[in-house]
């Protein structure tokens, strides 16, 4: 070992205990909070003020009085000190989910089917631990994991995440085409995918999974997804159909009390229902904290 690193580690102990001396005035003080005795504390303080060549106390009958040069030291270790004491501290909550945080990527639609719920439950169970939750896409939110900007991400598929992340399905929902009350007239008979060239198209933007998801499965029927009103967020696309801008796909959770009000119609699709699923993102290359891996636990565990 270096020399530096002997002194490092030997001043450590040396300003832990100038600390407690100056804190409290007192040698004897200091020298029971640290399950010592006084000659001991009197030896270190004695040493360190060796090392740093000054004098940093003045003992009288009232005790000990910090020099000019022992304050100016104080204010330094007192900083120092408070940050060590915090870490500890912070790590021991953690530890036992007392304390600690959760970083999140969560898109819309997964926050709203499924994540919202899990993080109530979690709060409930351990509300000292802060949760950090980002509106992200699904790219976004992959991009945030890989990075360690989040610790797990909720998404929905698809996903194309790289192999190194782990893909954990947590509910399937299904998606529905939706109008508004001009579109009503749609709703009476079963609609072909080739009619919708016919009617305006609300979606998200070309930069989403979803359009993505989408595209597929118009080319897959050898046709083209033009879509003439681009939403910015998944939970602009029932508002846009509710105003009449024209048809969307939507989750059908979420259309539900639109469609009780007649404020939005269902438009019955040709062949199988559309489904979709909401998926847990980690990555095992990176190790989770307690509350991050107890986090994980119990999203796995609220799956279908």
């Amino acid at each position: 070992m270096a020399e530096g690193e002997r002194n490092m580690n030997t001043n450590y102990e040396y300003y832990r205990t100038f600390y407690y001396a100056a804190k409290y005035q007192s040698f004897t003080k200091a020298a029971n909070i640290l399950g010592s005795n006084q000659p001991n504390v009197t030896r270190t303080i004695n040493r360190l003020e060796q090392e740093l060549g000054c004098k940093l106390f003045l003992r009288s009958r009232q005790g000990a009085v910090l020099t000019p040069e022992g304050s100016r030291l104080f204010n330094h270790v007192e900083i120092a000190i408070g940050q060590l004491t915090a870490g500890e501290q912070e790590l021991m909550e953690g530890t036992g989910l007392q304390g600690g945080s959760v970083a999140l990527g969560a898109s819309e639609t997964a926050l709203n089917l499924f994540l919202l719920e899990q993080l109530s439950l979690f709060h409930e169970k351990y509300p000292g631990i802060r949760l950090r939750i980002s509106n992200h896409s699904t790219p976004q939110a992959i991009k945030a994991l890989r990075e360690g900007a989040v610790d797990l991400a909720v998404v929905t598929t698809p996903a194309n995440a790289e192999k190194a992340l782990h893909e954990t399905k947590l509910a399937s929902f299904h998606e529905i085409l939706i109008g508004g009350r001009a579109f009503s007239r749609l709703a009476e008979k079963p609609f072909h995918y080739t009619q919708l060239s016919q009617y305006p198209l609300i979606m998200l933007g070309r930069d989403t999974m979803t359009y993505d998801f989408y595209n597929q499965l118009f080319l897959k029927r050898g046709l083209v997804l033009q879509a003439d009103t681009e939403a910015a967020t998944a939970d602009q696309l029932l508002p846009l159909a509710i105003g009449n801008l024209g048809l969307a796909f939507v989750p059908e959770p979420l259309a539900s009390q639109a469609l009780e009000r007649g404020e939005v119609y269902r438009i019955p699709l040709e062949g199988a229902p559309i489904q979709r699923h909401i998926i847990l993102l980690s990555d095992h290359r990176r190790a989770l904290s307690t509350a991050g891996r107890e986090m994980e636990r119990l999203l796995c565990s609220a799956a279908e």
